[in-house]
């Protein structure tokens, strides 16, 4: 898959630009004393492009926010995000395809589909491959080569935007490393097990003196992670995954500690997947038979994604109070999901389309729908495969002005931002006929490009944010205010012009919106701390919408408190939703226009975010630490009003519905023995029965979620200096569990897998 060289030009022009302006090499910045080495070459170039950065700096926000370091990544070596986000509380998890290859986020009951109602970023850069124009998120940084997460929820969130309905995920990438002796540092890590998974995740760098006044720094870093996939295709073939990922940076930073100082980093990141995953389920009764089987209509479903990140950042430090971070970014994702879509009885013209049933809509039903069904499971008819071919593109330049001054007894760090942004999801796609005999799919008729749809999405937009820190004695409090001018456009071309030359039509909407906030933070003492805030929630709609865009004021309140080895954190928060959004997209099931968004009124989310953690080493007496954890989240989320909708997880509502994919409960719970070169963990994650669409009361079968309780297990021994083994077993007892019935059918969790390895580190 060619990425388009066309638009890397500009790309590199605007690189270009931020590079030039900067000083000369000679006068670039070292990090500050004292910061910890892996996150000092990270932070301190990004930091006021951040909320926390750190655990520590997580405790003390003025809203609600949770920082996962890279030791606890570690501890499990997790590549599925759904994983490694159970251990933050608020966060609603659905998953997909048992790898977290396409996870689906939302933040106290948002909504979960493709992540499209919380901003997801990569260093501080917005990482959605259209996330103005197409939010939902079908490329996604893969977790085996993330360093450290940050989850920012309340008004802390207005930071990044667009959307602050629910909040933000922010990844970190690996840092260069920072050794205190220098020279160059680095870790191999080889893990193998069932289904012929391979998972290889290397890097090395550091940072070397090119002179007396300034250092360089380079990292190089691969992923390469593969799989055969743990369900079982009725005409055999294999149902998993490959991962190809490579990054490198190169960075420069002066020596000096005073006088004007200069930071920059470049940053180029590719990946690419060829995965055999599909949205064909399974129908209730033939999941309670077997769990891990796929239908033979499956058998050509194939995704694949290409993915290029260009970055260039610079910090530069005027004097230890005024700083200015700027950093130019593009992204390039091409991504064709080849996919059954619908089937057709034989002799009826599937092409025609008069006797078409969604896959969805015979998995819902299939005793009505028998006869769609048994062309599923193998039987002759006709079946219709989509190639969603989607081209996208992001470029933008970023800067952040920070300075701290007194007035009288207030100190202040105040933040000023600007973003221009930019860009598009372009979609060419085409159907192709297939049919089915004997279990086998033979291709008959091929779509022209273009033929199902032909349409370009666009963005353009301008952000600005401010906001002051004020330290009064014991009081912190955190005015900010955002502000959205966003400009949408959705071109259309007949389904028979594929080069684009005849007649268009052109949508177009725009949204101007300030969105402010203010969260504070009370010290009672250097163990005990109030917290509260409220901000005003905003996501906008898609290009070519009618729908007025989302909005909501969210509140929240609570406290902290850290002593010795306790912490503990109860946060109570409140969405008062004026407009809900839904948007039709085939992950939702379809049954409706593919970009068609729906107004859902008003909904109210509360609930109770609990997080504690401890360290029972001191009681229990014990040379190695103990520590332990727990996350407890409850949400109650419900339609205020009534209204009948074309959108598939909401259909006819009456008030008081409960919103679809949002339990009531979960809770994480996990426990270590950790020492001196050895370690062991596990975790257990508890989530409560939801429902796939809105409604009260008992959940149909159909509809119903199941409860259940996923035990995690890991260790690693060191076994001499540098090099140490490590064991997993994800699904400790083997829980069988259906995660979803989107975008069609129910779809398992994955199995109890085993993976050994070996790290090295040098």
């Amino acid at each position: 898959m060619a990425f388009k060289s066309g638009k890397i030009a500009p790309a590199a022009g605007v690189l270009a630009l931020v590079l030039g302006a900067s000083p000369a090499l000679s006068q670039s910045v070292a990090p500050e004393a004292g910061d910890e080495e892996k996150a000092s070459s990270r932070t301190y170039i990004l930091d006021t492009l951040l909320v926390t950065g750190s655990p520590e700096s997580a405790a003390k926000v003025g809203g609600s926010a949770s920082f996962i370091s890279n030791e606890e990544i570690e501890k499990f070596s997790y590549t599925d995000v759904n994983r490694t986000l159970r251990m933050v509380p608020g966060v609603q998890l659905q998953e997909e395809d048992g790898y977290g290859l396409r996870p689906n986020i939302g933040i106290r009951g948002s909504g979960t589909d493709r992540n499209n109602k919380i901003v997801i970023m990569e260093d501080g850069v917005l990482m959605a491959p259209a996330p103005y124009a197409a939010p939902a998120a079908y490329y996604f940084p893969f977790m085996g080569r993330i360093e450290a997460v940050e989850i920012v929820k309340g008004p802390a969130a207005i930071k990044y935007g667009p959307s602050t309905i629910a909040g933000a995920v922010n990844l970190f990438s690996t840092s260069i490393p920072d050794s205190e002796d220098g020279g160059l540092s680095g870790s191999l890590k080889i893990l193998s097990g069932e289904n012929s998974t391979l998972r290889v995740h290397g890097y090395a760098g550091g940072w070397m003196p090119m002179s007396d006044a300034w250092e360089a720094g380079i990292l190089g870093e691969t992923l390469q992670d593969r799989t055969d996939g743990f369900k079982k295709l009725d005409s055999g073939g294999d149902t998993g995954y490959r991962i190809q990922d490579y990054l490198g940076k190169l960075a420069f930073r002066s020596t000096a500690q005073s006088g004007l100082r200069h930071s920059f980093e470049f940053k180029v990141q590719r990946s690419d997947e060829v995965s055999d995953e599909t949205y064909l389920g399974l129908t209730v009764a033939d999941f309670a038979a077997n769990p891990y089987r796929r239908y033979a209509a499956s058998q050509v479903d194939e995704m694949n994604v290409d993915h290029l990140t260009l970055q260039g950042s610079h910090r530069v430090d005027f004097t230890n109070d005024l700083s200015l971070t700027t950093t130019a970014y593009y992204t390039e994702t091409k991504r064709a999901w080849y996919k059954l879509n619908d089937v057709c009885l034989s002799g009826s013209n599937c092409a025609a389309g008069a006797t078409r049933r969604s896959i969805s809509a015979v998995l819902q039903d299939p005793v009505a729908n028998a006869a769609y069904y048994d062309i599923l499971v193998g039987g002759n008819g006709e079946l219709r495969v989509r190639n969603n071919n989607r081209e996208y593109y992001t470029a933008g330049i970023q800067s952040v002005l920070g300075s701290s001054f007194l007035t009288g007894d207030l100190a202040h760090y105040l933040e000023f931002s600007v973003r221009y942004h930019e860009d598009e999801e372009d979609r060419l796609q085409n159907d192709d006929i297939y049919t089915m005999a004997g279990g086998v799919m033979t291709l008959t008729t091929r779509g022209a490009p273009g033929s199902q749809d032909n349409r370009v999405g666009d963005a353009k937009a301008w952000s600005f944010f401010v906001q002051d820190t004020i330290d009064w004695g014991k009081l912190t409090v955190t005015p900010g205010l955002r502000y959205e001018s966003i400009k949408l456009r959705q071109t259309r071309w007949g389904l028979a012009d594929p080069d684009r030359t005849g007649p268009a039509t052109v949508a177009k909407n725009s949204v101007d919106v300030l969105i402010p906030g203010i969260g504070t933070v009370y010290y009672l003492n250097d163990e005990w701390q109030l917290v509260g805030g409220v901000h005003r929630g905003f996501a906008a709609p898609g290009p070519g919408s009618t729908s007025d865009a989302e909005k909501s004021i969210n509140y929240e309140a609570g406290f902290r408190y850290g002593a010795g080895a306790l912490s503990f954190e109860a946060i109570g928060f409140f969405n008062d939703y004026s407009n809900l959004l839904g948007t039709c997209t085939a992950s939702t099931g379809g049954g409706c226009a593919i970009g068609t968004q729906f107004d859902g009124g008003d909904v109210d989310v509360k609930g109770v975010e609990l997080t504690a953690g401890y360290d029972a080493a001191g009681l229990l007496g014990t040379s190695f630490s103990v520590p332990l954890a727990a996350v407890y989240t409850y949400t109650d989320a419900k339609f205020k009003t009534s209204f009948a909708s074309g959108f598939g997880p909401w259909g006819t509502v009456t008030a008081g519905d409960e919103l679809p994919y949002v339990p009531k409960h979960a809770l994480t719970l996990s426990a270590g023995l950790e020492g001196e070169g050895w370690r062991a963990n596990l975790v257990a994650n508890y989530v409560d029965e939801t429902r796939s669409a809105a409604g009260r009361g008992a959940i149909p079968v159909n509809q119903r979620i199941d409860e259940r309780i996923v035990l995690d297990f890991s260790t690693e021994v060191e076994i001499v200096p540098g090099v140490s083994v490590i064991g997993i077993v994800e699904n400790l007892t083997d829980e069988v569990y259906n995660v979803a019935f989107d975008p069609a059918g129910a779809r398992p969790g994955k199995p109890r897998t085993i993976l050994g390895g070996i790290r090295f580190e040098f």
